[in-house]
C-alpha cells in the first residue's frame, strides 16, 4: 500500500549538472525560491517528492489502519537494505534510529564503566555530553589546523580505549582525514573508533566497509534531507564483543514467542514500534539522491566548496584552522559579528551565528550565483 515516489515525479537522469538540470533539481525545493539557503548544516531542505510520499503514506495509514501496518516489518527491512547499500554496509550491521543521540547513548550504556575515552574539545554536545556525564575516564585533543597530529599525540599520551568524534565539525567544518584514521587504527588496533556522521554523510561517497571507523551513526535531517525523527547506526561485527547494549523492547524480538535473551545485537538499537513514516522518509530521500546521480551531486558540492574557500580566503574571512587544511567540508565559519549576520538576513541569506562567527554551508542545491551574491554582500 505504500507509494513509490518514482511513480509520482519523474526526474531525468543526467551526467553533469548544467544550468537547466540544476534548475530542474531546484524545482523540488520550494524553500529556495524565497531565499539563498546556506544553512544545511542546521537543517537540510526536504525535496517535494519526499513530502508527497509522506502524504500518501499517512493517507494509507488513515484508510487502512492495522491492515496497512501488517507489512511494516517488510517495509523496515527494505529501508534497512537501502541504508546499508547506500553506505556500503551489511544489513546485519545496520540499525534504524530516531536520531544519533539515541544511538550514542545506547552504545555508551553498553561499554564497560571506567574506560578511557578520547574526545575532541568543543565537539558537538551530543558527542561529548553523554561521555562526560557517565563514569568514564575522559581525555581530550584540540580541534585546529593540526587536528590529526593532536589526536595522534593524545592517543600516545593517554592510551585511550575509545576515540569518539564527529567526522565534520559543526562549528568550523573541519573534516577528519580518513587515511589518518586507517593509520591510527593500524598502530592502535584495539582503539575503538566511534563517529558521528551527521554533518558529513550525504556530501560525498562513503564506504563503511572500507573505513577504519568501528561504529558510525547519523541523524538524517541535514545533508541527507530526510527531515526529523530518523537516523541510523552501523556497528562492525569485529567490535561487538566490546559493546553490550542494554536497550531492549518487543520490536527487538523476532516473534511473539521469542525470549529476551535471543535478541540479536543490532536489534537492541530498535526497541518498541518503529515509525515507517520517518524511516520511510529517509529511504525516499536516499532514492532522491540516487535518482539524480549522487556522484554528480557530490562533485557539485566539492566544486562549490572549493570555489567558496577560494573566495573567502581572498577576502580574509577564514581563520587559520580552516585556511591551513588541505581538505575541508562544505561548511565554513566566516569572520563576522551580529551586525553582519543581520545584514545577511535582511538580504534573505539564511545562515547561522556559530562559535563567534557566521556559519554558511553549501549543498548540491546551491549555485555559483548564490555564492556570488553572498560574496557581494560580504564585500
Amino acid at each position: 500500500m505504500t507509494t513509490d515516489w518514482f511513480s509520482i515525479v519523474k526526474i531525468p537522469n543526467f551526467h553533469r549538472l548544467d544550468h537547466s538540470l540544476m534548475e530542474e533539481i531546484r524545482k523540488h525545493f520550494p524553500a529556495l525560491e524565497s531565499c539563498i539557503y546556506l544553512n544545511t548544516a542546521s537543517n537540510g531542505v526536504i525535496p517535494k517528492p519526499v513530502i508527497e510520499w509522506r502524504r500518501q503514506h499517512d493517507l494509507d495509514l488513515m484508510n487502512h489502519a492495522s491492515v496497512f501496518r501488517d507489512k511494516h516489518k517488510l517495509h523496515m527491512e527494505q529501508i534497512r537494505g537501502t541504508v546499508s547499500r547506500f553506505f556500503d554496509a551489511s544489513t546485519d550491521e545496520t540499525a534504524l534510529l530516531p536520531n544519533i543521540s539515541f544511538g550514542i547513548n545506547t552504545v555508551l550504556e553498553g561499554l564497560p564503566k571506567g574506560q578511557k575515552i578520547l574526545l575532541l574539545k568543543n565537539d558537538y554536545p551530543s558527542i561529548n555530553w553523554p561521555v562526560e556525564t557517565r563514569d568514564f575516564d575522559v581525555c581530550y585533543a584540540v580541534i585546529d589546523e593540526n587536528l590529526e597530529k593532536n589526536i595522534e599525540e593524545a592517543v600516545a599520551k593517554h592510551k585511550p580505549d575509545v576515540f569518539m568524534f564527529s567526522i565534520v565539525q559543526w562549528l568550523t567544518g573541519i573534516k577528519i582525514d580518513f587515511e589518518f584514521l586507517k593509520q591510527l587504527k593500524s598502530y592502535h588496533p584495539n582503539l575503538l573508533l566511534i563517529a558521528d556522521g551527521t554533518q558529513y554523510l550525504g556530501t560525498e561517497h562513503f564506504s563503511f566497509a572500507d573505513n577504519a571507523i568501528d561504529v558510525l551513526g547519523a541523524s538524517a535531517y541535514k545533508w541527507l534531507t530526510a527531515g526529523y525523527g530518523n537516523g541510523f547506526v552501523m556497528v562492525k561485527k569485529s567490535v561487538r564483543e566490546r559493546i553490550f547494549p542494554k536497550t531492549i523492547g518487543f520490536n527487538s524480538a523476532e516473534r511473539f514467542e521469542s525470549l529476551a535473551a535471543e535478541t540479536a545485537f543490532m536489534k537492541h538499537f530498535e526497541p518498541g514500534h518503529q515509525d515507517t513514516l520517518n524511516y520511510g522518509s529517509l529511504e525516499q530521500a536516499m532514492w532522491f539522491q540516487e535518482k539524480q546521480g549522487k556522484e554528480n551531486l557530490y562533485r557539485r558540492i566539492a566544486s562549490l566548496s572549493a570555489k567558496a574557500k577560494e573566495r573567502f580566503t581572498e577576502m580574509g574571512l577564514l581563520k587559520k584552522d580552516t585556511l591551513l587544511r588541505e581538505k575541508h567540508s562544505s561548511i565554513y565559519n566566516l569572520k563576522g559579528d551580529e551586525a553582519l549576520f543581520e545584514k545577511l538576513r535582511e538580504n534573505d541569506i539564511i545562515c547561522s551565528p556559530r562559535g563567534g562567527g557566521i556559519r554558511v554551508s553549501f549543498h548540491y542545491y546551491n549555485t555559483d550565483e548564490e555564492l556570488d551574491r553572498l560574496v557581494g554582500i560580504l564585500s
